[in-house]
């Protein structure tokens, strides 16, 4: 006998990378020395703080309980801190900031907390998949708004103006923008912020990559008025290498924090009290963290560039973030390209379609590989260009 699943499940596919990733695990299985360019999880270690802080804590008294589902008192003043410093926004700890086990929940639990069947959400295109997976989950209509390299990846928000809005509740950005790296601007997230306002939309910047290879972090929080329509979600993931441990933040007022918390309160029980002794530990750091992490980025970009160049790609080097994105020759598929170079060279690229039709022509690369692997891929590729 089956019983049938539910119909939301029609409007999703397998997240990309969790079908790809078994097709390179079983070429790797059959003895393919596969590299794998094209996932952004860091394989770097956090700093050594947080893992002492974590290995203190395991033995405290009462690590184990059930954890308060707003996470305890000290790390939202540990966040509440990071912002000021790092951003200049002032966030109360008390009623302003919710700790989230990785900010991808939290992407869940917006939609769950503001979008009822029908509803409308603008989304990035290209952008990251999950912003237009959960919007089908939940039963709202994605909206892509487009997103090109002749406008520096930004949104043309006087043409958006021009289209009918009156069903749109959500609109997603993420600056520093993953695929491309178009770091964004004050001045832009301010533009946002007034077309939020005058649309009564939600504005959620997602914003994890601030800190990897920018030299001007920026929150869409900084803007006045902000916190009347915007939301942000942040992650220790790739800052701090701590993909693993799952911890995120959604800050913004009292009153959008209270809807969110009401639907996450009623799907965990709160976060282990380790994981988030560890994540005050990262904030904390000093900055000298910052500086070590990105020398290293930088020495693995140069080389991607050099990798990027021999397939003939052109790319933007002032572009942030944990990725390179290139365009490939015209005329050329990336999806058959990377598939190409997967079984024939056993190297693993992203290609840009999965991030929307915007994506099309281009390939992404992760610099969470070794210098090392890189020259590898070099030395595979070269032969074949």
């Amino acid at each position: 006998m089956s019983i049938q699943t539910a119909k939301r499940l029609e409007t999703v596919e397998e997240y990309y990378f969790s079908k790809k990733l078994r097709e390179v695990r079983a070429l790797a299985a059959s003895g393919k020395p596969i590299l794998n360019m094209a996932i952004g999880s860091p394989d770097l270690d956090p700093p050594k703080e947080v893992v002492e802080s974590i290995q203190n804590a395991v033995v405290l008294d009462g690590a184990h309980k059930y954890q308060s589902y707003q996470g305890i008192p000290e790390l939202r003043e540990a966040i509440s801190n990071f912002y000021e410093n790092k951003y200049k926004v002032v966030l109360d700890p008390e009623n302003e900031i919710l700790p989230l086990m990785g900010s991808k929940e939290g992407i869940m639990h917006i939609s769950l907390a503001y979008l009822n069947e029908g509803d409308e959400v603008l989304v990035p295109n290209p952008g990251y998949p999950t912003y237009t997976s959960v919007t089908n989950l939940v039963g709202a209509k994605p909206v892509y708004y487009d997103l090109v390299a002749e406008n520096e990846w930004e949104p043309d928000l006087k043409d958006l103006a021009k289209k009918d809005l009156s069903k749109v509740k959500i609109m997603w950005v993420n600056y520093p923008h993953m695929p491309t790296g178009a770091n964004g601007s004050i001045d832009l997230f301010k533009k946002l912020v007034n077309f939020a306002t005058d649309h009564n939309i939600l504005l959620v910047n997602d914003n994890p990559y601030s800190f990897v290879l920018n030299d001007n972090p920026i929150s869409i929080l900084f803007v006045p008025g902000a916190k009347n329509v915007a939301l942000e979600l942040n992650s220790l993931s790739k800052t701090f290498n701590m993909a693993g441990w799952r911890v995120g933040m959604v800050n913004g007022s009292q009153e959008k924090i209270e809807a969110i918390l009401k639907v996450k309160s009623n799907m965990d029980s709160g976060m282990f009290q380790g994981i988030q002794k560890g994540a005050i530990a990262a904030l904390n750091i000093s900055d000298d963290w910052y500086s070590k992490m990105n020398t290293i980025y930088k020495e693995r970009r140069k080389l991607i560039w050099e990798l990027a160049s021999i397939l003939g790609c052109n790319y933007d080097k002032t572009a942030t973030g944990m990725f390179v994105w290139a365009k490939l020759p015209k005329g050329i598929n990336a999806v058959e390209f990377i598939d190409t170079i997967l079984y024939e060279n056993s190297v693993f690229i992203t290609p840009g379609d999965i991030f929307g039709s915007n994506g099309a022509g281009y390939i992404r690369f992760s610099l969470c590989v070794t210098k090392e692997n890189i020259k590898e891929a070099i030395k595979r590729l070269q032969v074949e260009a």
